[in-house]
């Protein structure tokens, strides 16, 4: 699920671009047209400046009638431009169809973006409700485990959850908290397993190999570790190599040969433990 909506969410960013990208250039094409509308109803025309009442108290009747004449011979060889009318129209036509195509680029690209948006608050969600779960399972399972200990999963950026990671701590009993990296080899086995287990609460998986991971551990963890997996896990097989006899007393199938455990590749016994038999 989380593939897809990366996957579904890189494709509305190339579009969400491509959308931007066509509202800027009709944009372009709308100031260009804009001035060539202006040209072509008033090209090269320049106002005259306007007078005032003081300019127009200086003025003598007769110069205003010579003024008046002079205007007139010169609107009389004035070649009006015919054809402006009908540039003004298609110019005009054309300004509207670039508003029309900017809209509709618009109403796209925010049509994806609500969608690019959906996508990421969809993600989030599912992503901080996973993460609860998982971290209240955690703290169930290592107290569990550890006969009181305490663990936590904590965001390193909780308001960017996918940019940084997350931060894993433990408090082994009668300990201060630590940073999973900085535990012995026993509480670093006992912290894992406990992440193993809230994890499979979540999202059960049904076959798990796991691989000498009591080596570590003192007689009364492998105990505890070994019943949890019999008693808690029975919509799922584990098969675990071990060397350790109490892990073998609770398996489903043993692999024996005259009462001896049979020694696979050396000196490696192999244990099978777990709720879902096997026919």
């Amino acid at each position: 699920v989380q593939a897809e909506i990366e996957s579904k969410m890189e494709e509305l960013r190339g579009k969400a671009k491509e959308q931007s990208k066509n509202a800027r250039q009709a944009l372009k094409e709308l100031e260009a047209t804009r001035r060539q509308m202006a040209e072509a109803l008033a090209p090269g025309a320049e106002l005259p400046d306007l007078a005032t009442p003081e300019t127009l108290d200086s003025l003598k009747s007769d110069d205003v009638l010579f003024k008046i004449e002079v205007v007139k011979e010169q609107m009389l060889k004035m070649n009006p431009d015919l054809t402006a009318l009908e540039a003004y129209k298609t110019k005009t036509a054309e300004y509207e169809t670039r508003v029309r195509d900017l809209e509709a680029a618009t109403a796209e690209r925010d049509k994806v973006r609500a969608e690019y948006e959906g996508l990421r608050k969809k993600r989030l969600d599912e992503f901080m409700s996973g993460f609860n779960t998982i971290g209240l399972k955690l703290k169930e399972m290592y107290q569990m485990i550890t006969l009181g200990g305490d663990a936590e999963l904590e965001l390193v950026d909780s308001l960017d959850p996918f940019s940084e990671g997350i931060v894993f701590s433990v408090r082994p009993p009668r300990k201060s908290w630590k940073n999973i990296s900085n535990l012995s080899g026993g509480e670093k086995t006992l912290s894992s397993l406990s992440l193993v287990f809230a994890l499979h609460y979540f999202r059960p998986t049904p076959l798990y190999f796991m691989d000498e991971i009591d080596a570590a551990l003192d007689f009364k963890n492998v105990s505890i570790v070994a019943h949890y997996i019999k008693e808690r896990t029975r919509n799922a097989q584990f098969i675990i190599i071990s060397l350790r006899n109490n892990m073998f007393e609770l398996a489903d199938s043993r692999d024996l040969q005259d009462g001896q455990l049979h020694q696979v590749g050396g000196d490696q016994p192999l244990g099978v433990c777990g709720g879902a038999r096997q026919p």
